[in-house]
Parts: structure tokens; sequence; C-alpha cells
């Protein structure tokens, strides 16, 4: 079976754009999506890339950029509000998700108290809500949030994605060695994954 891995922060617009998509992209295609959580600052950080991009764009481009996403908003059918105090923290956000397995429910939870709620990802009363929707004991994973384990998972895996030459959200990883940045390639990532299916399928 082919491979699809998502890696993504709930800070960056056009990785919540993607998060809309891809579960269906990889039900088209019969791959087993692999949801990837990654400190975007980090990869930022290691990319020698200014943490908030807005601040250094023409107001021109900046506009450009804005219009784009709600482009993208309208093309998929999805609601998209570009929250005060943008980009907002969200490290306790992304160790919650890996405290739940990558729950697919609290990630999309997050994204949308992100990006259409405007809620910020890694406050108390957005951890507790977005945790006890998807089923889980809020309680229990916030009192884990700061634990020495979970704080190097997610270093960890934004170490990896680093390595693996990411150096934007979303990016997608077919098979382990084809990279796609961005939710407007999706399109090569599906026909990477066709190609992969047929291959392995053919006697």
């Amino acid at each position: 079976m082919a491979t699809l891995d998502f890696w993504f922060d709930y800070s960056c617009p056009y990785a919540y754009l993607g998060s809309t998509q891809i579960e269906a992209l990889a039900a088209r295609t019969g791959a087993r999506l692999r949801w990837c959580p990654m400190l975007l600052g980090g990869v930022f950080q290691a990319n020698g890339t200014p943490r908030n991009l807005s601040n250094v764009l023409s107001p021109a481009k900046a506009r450009h950029n804005l219009l784009d996403m709600h482009r993208w908003a309208e093309l998929f059918g999805v609601p998209l509000r570009m929250p005060e105090g943008h980009p907002m923290r969200t490290v306790e956000a992304l160790r919650a998700t890996l405290l739940t397995g990558t729950d697919p429910t609290v990630i999309h939870g997050f994204y949308r108290a992100y990006w259409v709620e405007g809620r910020p990802p890694s406050s108390p009363e957005t951890l507790r809500s977005v945790l006890e929707a998807a089923g889980h004991d809020a309680e229990a994973i916030l009192e884990r949030l700061s634990k020495s384990d979970v704080k190097e998972d997610l270093r960890r895996r934004t170490d990896e994605a680093i390595a693996l030459g990411i150096f934007g959200a979303p990016t997608c990883i077919v098979n382990g060695t084809e990279l796609f940045w961005g939710q407007d390639r999706f399109l090569f990532v599906e026909r990477a994954l066709r190609r992969s299916s047929s291959s392995l399928t053919r006697p």
C-alpha cells in the first residue's frame, strides 16, 4: 500500500486548507494516510525563514496571498477567517495532538478553532474543548503536556521534517521519497499515488 505523509502545523492557513482535502485524496488513491505534526517555527528557524512572512512581504504581495487563501477556501467549499494575533502559539496543541495518537478528529478540531473560530489553539480553554469534543480525557492530556518525553517527541518530529528537506506547510511525502509542498500541488500528489498504486498492483 502506498503511503501519504501529511506534515502540518496549525499556524499555516494553507495547511488548514489542505487538511480539509487530504483524507478524501488518500481514500481515492487507496493510500495509507499518516498525519505528521511538526513545529513550523522550528522549520523556519532552521531554514532562516521569518516566522511571520506577511511582515516581510510588500503590501501588494501580502494582499495577493490573502486573496489566494480565500480563493482556495471558496474552491474547497470551506470557511476561512484570518484570526487576530496570527500567528498564534501552537506548541501545546501539537503536543496534545501527539498524545491522542494524532487523532484526525482532534486535528480538525484545532484547525477549526484557529481558522474558523479564531481561538488560540494552545489556550487551556481551547485545548479542553477540542480534546473533550473528540472524546479524550482532556485533564489527563493537559497534565502531560510539559513532560520531557512529550516535548522531545515534537522536537524529534520537527528535526525529522528538517532532515527530509521540508521547508513549509503543508508538505506531502509519497512513499517516503517524493516531496510536494502546498495544497495547490495535491493534483501532483494524487498522480504520484496513482502511479505508485499501479506499479504495486502490476504482476
